[in-house]
């Protein structure tokens, strides 16, 4: 009998212990979070998906063994996105994080069958009149300000003396798609080019795709030829193009998302040298604030916020470069634009807020 009872003693001493291991266990993860980053594409554009996974690299070192991160690259191919992003659901992510405009139905479908995970959308927002999205949270940018600046500062090379500027008044636009956000890009462009000199004309081109590079480069060298000196890309890999059709005539470039500039500065010095700035789109600044609030209790789930200057998550990049190919008149005018914008004495107009026949105006009035 005393066996049978030493026995009983050590199976629920074991199990006991199994238990609390258990429960210690869980709270080790539960002191982890885990975060993963969905792309609707693929690392390498150099722009706007390897600033969001910037952003991941952000948070592990800032955080250590505190968060796990992964970043899923679902490739171009759409029909890989929302099985991939069922998947992941129901996985155990504290943070799940997709971007664009593309995955904005995809996640609200997905959204309001998993209401006790946490997700993320960057550059876009769900719809949060038409369901229960309280566990999502939107991220737009303040593109539209940045780009303001851009404009402004090619309307000042075009019409300088800058060695590789011509007599004529035409700076370039290149776009990945004819979408509202990108159109946003377009008309803080537009205004700030015409904030400069009314008389500037831009030459407008959408490449229809976010990784076609080559077309981008035949789009951007027939705005160059049409006598562009300088342009601008927002069109992610698509948009690498116009760097290089830069560096095979000659004529200046901007950059976006990301310091395009410093990407090339070791690899292709002749064409870094070429980009006199990058509009950036701080997607790494605004994920890395959206999974610190999260871990700190404060992330506004069930909301949507647009994210500019004052968050820096959006911004010219001052970089050694633009310091050495712009001249000291016109970098102090730009930033001088851009502290107007922030103390609200330039108010910019956003794409969002425009009907299709103000936009098609718009385009029309800079042909």
């Amino acid at each position: 009998m005393k066996r049978v009872l030493v026995l009983l003693m050590c199976m629920l001493l074991v199990t006991g212990m199994l238990f609390a291991g258990g429960e210690a266990e869980e709270a080790v993860d539960n002191d982890v979070t885990k975060v993963v980053l969905l792309l609707n594409g693929t690392l390498g554009d150099k722009s706007f998906f390897d600033s969001a996974d910037n952003g991941m690299k952000m948070l592990k070192e800032e955080f250590g063994d505190k968060i796990e991160v992964r970043t899923i690259e679902m490739s171009y191919d759409e029909t890989k996105w929302e099985p991939t992003l069922l998947d992941v659901s129901e996985e155990d992510y504290d943070v799940i994080i997709v971007g664009t405009w593309q995955m904005t139905e995809m996640l609200e479908a997905a959204a309001p069958m998993y209401p006790d995970n946490h997700y993320v959308i960057f550059d876009t927002e769900v719809n949060y009149a038409s369901g229960d999205f309280s566990n999502v949270y939107s991220i737009g940018y303040k593109q539209n300000e940045v780009s303001f600046v851009a404009g402004a500062l090619a309307a000042k090379v075009t019409t300088s003396t800058m060695p590789l500027a011509n007599p004529q008044k035409v700076v370039g636009f290149l776009g990945g798609m004819d979408i509202p956000v990108i159109n946003d890009f377009l008309v803080g462009y537009i205004e700030g080019v015409q904030y400069v000199d009314k008389g500037i004309k831009v030459g407008i081109s959408y490449i229809g795709s976010f990784s076609d590079s080559a077309k981008g480069k035949e789009m951007a060298l027939a705005q160059y030829n049409q006598g562009a000196d300088i342009g601008f890309n927002v069109a992610g890999q698509a948009g690498l193009g116009q760097l290089d059709a830069a560096k095979d005539v000659q004529r200046y470039a901007i950059g976006v998302d990301s310091d395009q500039a410093l990407i090339f500065a070791e690899s292709d010095p002749a064409k870094a040298n070429l980009i006199t700035t990058s509009a950036l789109k701080r997607v790494d600044n605004s994920l890395y604030r959206a999974v610190k609030m999260h871990m700190d209790g404060t992330a506004p789930y069930g909301k949507a916020e647009v994210l500019g200057f004052a968050e820096e998550c959006v911004g010219l990049a001052d970089n050694d470069i633009f310091k050495k190919v712009v001249p000291k008149e016109i970098r102090d005018f730009v930033l001088d634009v851009e502290q107007k914008i922030m103390d609200g004495k330039i108010v910019v107009s956003s794409a969002f807020g425009l009907t299709t026949d103000e936009l098609n105006a718009l385009r029309n009035a800079v042909k």
